[in-house]
């Protein structure tokens, strides 16, 4: 069975850039293609040839790859993928409108909806340099939207992360979707039972991902914080920041597990439609204290793995810190709670079910 693997763009290095990471390692004779590769950002494929498509060729497109959100669904569409058996995409936007001959399989990992266009308002918060752009984005994404939606029917089957990207993959694109909790590497993570005393914040410093709850919370308690990681937010929370607060920016990868293994606890402030970050935790033998919504309902077990807070606020997560440091962790099971559901094995066991499945249909 010849297979392709297909991702939207290969030029940043995020939760979905993993996963499809683990994709090319788990099927190497595959061939892989996307719409643009950044060798030095994103993961290393090795010796393994990328195919582009034209965007590829334009000058500045891989590092300004948001402003050729109109071009990807037509360069997907252009790629030629009538010789293979089966088709894996990893989307959250354009790879799932790839065309295959009409008996090969498409099996979609649909990290989410196409965000931009069915939550814009956020996605223009975010990146608050387009918000100047917002009559004309608007224009645009109204006509992209209908064409999402036509592209949105082309797998032949979705798979989910969470239980509620299959609500949005349900709801917006009419499609029902298998969850299957997306895996982590568990070897590449360093178990510890013994703690240090500060804590941890892992995320890109982006406004979603609030980690400015986190600095005020910390502020008010005095308690050691260290924020890994980098983004537009950065200097605006150093600003608030006191003393307690350490920003190390970006990280190797085994300051990174070092981090992760010796924190008190790992905080999670944004509301994830999946996660990556907590599961990353508990395989380090870590607890989480993360804002009670989204992926984390599917991957923490409150009083456990973790602790929930309600709302998105400095008082709610400052309950929640004061919450945590009352359990005595047991940092063994919250390491085997990781390893038990969302190692590599378990993943690849139930998606190889979905695929032979899925191949056997007519």
């Amino acid at each position: 069975m010849k297979v392709a693997l297909v991702h939207d763009y290969l030029t940043q290095r995020g939760g979905a850039e993993r996963v499809f990471e683990l994709l090319c390692k788990r099927y190497p004779e595959a061939d892989i293609f996307t719409s643009l590769y950044d060798p030095q950002k994103t993961i290393d494929m090795g010796e393994r040839l990328v195919n582009t498509t034209f965007l590829q060729k334009i000058p500045g497109a891989a590092k300004y790859f948001r402003l050729m959100a109109p071009l990807y669904f037509p360069a997907f569409r252009a790629l030629d993928l009538q010789d293979y058996d089966l088709i894996i995409s990893s989307s959250t936007s354009f790879a799932k409108a790839v065309r295959k001959r009409p008996d090969a399989k498409h099996i979609c990992f649909c990290h989410n909806v196409t965000r931009f266009l069915w939550d814009t308002e956020t996605y223009l918060r975010e990146y608050s340099d387009y918000r100047y752009l917002s009559v004309l984005i608007e224009k645009v994404f109204q006509l992209m939207r209908d064409v999402d939606l036509k592209y949105a029917q082309e797998p032949d089957i979705y798979i989910a992360n969470s239980s509620i990207v299959a609500r949005r993959i349900q709801q917006i694109y009419g499609k029902q979707a298998i969850m299957i909790n997306y895996p982590i590497d568990t070897s590449n993570f360093v178990f510890s039972d013994t703690k240090d005393e500060y804590y941890l914040a892992s995320a890109r410093m982006i406004s979603y991902k609030r980690l400015d709850i986190i600095v005020e919370a910390f502020n008010w308690l005095g308690w050691p914080l260290i924020i890994s990681g980098d983004g537009p937010e950065r200097e605006r929370l150093r600003s608030k920041a006191l003393d307690n607060i350490k920003f190390v920016g970006h990280v190797s990868d085994s300051t990174r597990k070092e981090l992760f293994s010796k924190a008190k606890s790992i905080i999670v402030a944004a509301l994830e439609d999946y996660g990556l970050v907590p599961v990353e935790a508990n395989a380090s033998g870590t607890p989480v204290i993360a804002f009670g919504a989204g992926g984390v309902l599917d991957t923490q077990i409150h009083g456990k793995t973790g602790v929930f807070f309600n709302r998105q606020t400095p008082e709610s997560l400052q309950m929640a810190l004061l919450e945590s440091g009352e359990i005595t962790w047991n940092y063994e099971n919250i390491r085997n709670h990781a390893v038990n559901n969302f190692s590599e094995p378990v993943f690849f066991s139930k998606v190889e079910r979905v695929i032979a499945q899925t191949c056997s249909l007519n």
